[in-house]
């Protein structure tokens, strides 16, 4: 008997692996009805083969017969929404590698400014730092080839690859008269998902900035490390910050809600046959011992991220600080289509938060809103639109919402929503409200409220 091997994944962006499961075809008795609709289907079918024969033999230029039947099925997979597509070869390793979170480097962040690599950051202890790469630094070459007309996407890839190989840069640094050549040994890199600081003397703070394999090993490393630091008598408390995070992984987003939970579901999803609902609940162990937790959101945050603070909030596990976020409420599945052939991003689920609701296009409303001062020159460009804004996409139960700030203060001292969550940890009395429904969401004791 034939199996369908499928990977399920959950991100806004590029999509990631998250379950692996086998299902084996249902045996079903083919009524009249359903034998005339296959004979539709077959007729389309026919209707498709007479299109590509005239463009093979009539088009005025020789057209690639694969990249003709890859544009097809590009075709019909966007055509059904937003977040389904077709991967070929090359964009489903990539995905892979940007799942693991872990592939062969330098270990430096980067940006295209002027058709050129400027460095955002080396990435500590990697063959970047250790040589000496500096934030602000202009790669000009890389190996022979100068770097001038190829994509940000392209010179990462030549960067990439196996690791213990050489490739060697040229640099132009401020303040050098002349070029820098310097010769790297490619290593294993991770990508930081997690990065933490003491926020204050007493709060932990940690940001999420994706969802891939190292997430939550990242995350319970980070709280021990502040844990230690602050002392677990002096911890007022967490702000786990999800801004402007796409999704990722699945799994992920569950073990991370897992983290600070003992019971109770985290998530459900549903696909359009009821046996194949799944629930994934929380263990017993919060590993934060109870301390207060704060969730920072915006219209940037999608995906996993919801499905993280809708578990939280629905809880009353932590309360919820920013904008409404971005309401991507589906799950994709990866189904590889054999050697070479790439792979196939498709929807195949809702999702739901414990208490039962859908957040497809509609996002998931703060326990507190708080809007950013935002600088007039970019204040049209700060605003996410949001899933129900995308063309095609899958319709909400019920009324829609649009539109929601996404713009984070580069600077920690003109972050409004970081200094609420601040307060809200101190104990400090807030009275503010967000266009909820007047549910109450306790961080504290019942005497402590804040209105929903």
């Amino acid at each position: 008997m034939m199996r369908k091997t499928s990977v399920i994944l959950l991100s806004l962006a590029t999509g990631a692996a998250l379950t692996l499961f086998v299902t084996q075809p249902r045996s079903v008795l083919m009524g009249s009805s359903a034998r005339a609709a296959t004979s539709d289907t077959y007729r389309q079918l026919n209707l498709f083969g007479d299109v590509f024969e005239r463009v093979r033999s009539d088009y005025v230029e020789k057209p690639d017969d694969s990249k003709l039947v890859e544009s097809a099925i590009s075709g019909m997979l966007t055509g059904l929404d937003p977040h389904s597509s077709y991967m070929d070869a090359k964009s489903f390793r990539d995905m892979q590698v940007q799942t693991r979170g872990e592939f062969g480097g330098l270990g430096i962040e980067v940006t295209m400014e002027d058709g050129l690599i400027k460095v955002v950051s080396p990435i500590d202890d990697t063959p970047a730092s250790k040589a000496g790469i500096m934030a602000n630094d202009i790669i000009t070459n890389l190996d022979d080839e100068a770097v001038q007309g190829l994509t940000l996407n392209q010179a990462v890839e030549k960067m990439r690859g196996p690791v213990n190989t050489k490739i060697r840069l040229k640099i132009v640094r401020k303040g050098q008269d002349n070029p820098i050549e310097v010769t790297l040994v490619r290593d294993n890199i991770r990508v930081r998902s997690v990065r933490a600081r003491t926020e204050g003397d007493d709060i932990g703070y940690i940001r999420i900035t994706t969802f891939n394999e190292q997430t939550t090993e990242g995350l319970k490393r980070e709280i021990g490390n502040l844990t230690t630091s602050i002392g677990a008598d002096k911890l007022k408390g967490w702000i786990l910050d999800l801004r402007n995070n796409p999704g990722g992984l699945l799994e992920e987003a569950v073990t991370v809600s897992d983290t600070f939970l003992d019971r109770g579901e985290i998530v459900s999803t549903r696909g359009r046959n009821a046996e194949e609902t799944q629930r994934r609940v929380a263990h017993s162990g919060d590993l934060t011992k109870g301390k207060k937790v704060i969730v920072l959101i915006n219209g940037g945050s999608a995906s996993a991220s919801e499905i993280v603070a809708g578990a939280l909030q629905d809880h009353k596990r932590a309360t919820l600080v920013g904008t409404r976020s971005f309401g991507k409420g589906s799950v994709q599945t990866i189904i590889p289509l054999g050697s070479g052939n790439g792979a196939l991003r498709l929807t195949t689920a809702r999702y739901f938060t414990p208490s039962g609701k859908s957040i497809q296009a509609k996002g998931i409303t703060p326990d507190i809103e708080v809007l950013q001062d935002v600088p007039d020159e970019i204040k049209s460009r700060t605003d996410t639109k949001g899933e129900a804004s995308l063309r095609g996409h899958l319709k909400a139960e019920g009324d829609e919402k649009t539109g929601s700030q996404s713009y984070v203060p580069p600077d920690v001292k003109n972050d409004k929503a970081l200094k609420m969550a601040a307060d809200l940890l101190h104990g400090v009395n807030i009275n503010a409200t967000a266009p909820a429904t007047g549910d109450k969401a306790a961080i504290d004791k019942p005497a402590s409220k804040v209105a929903n």
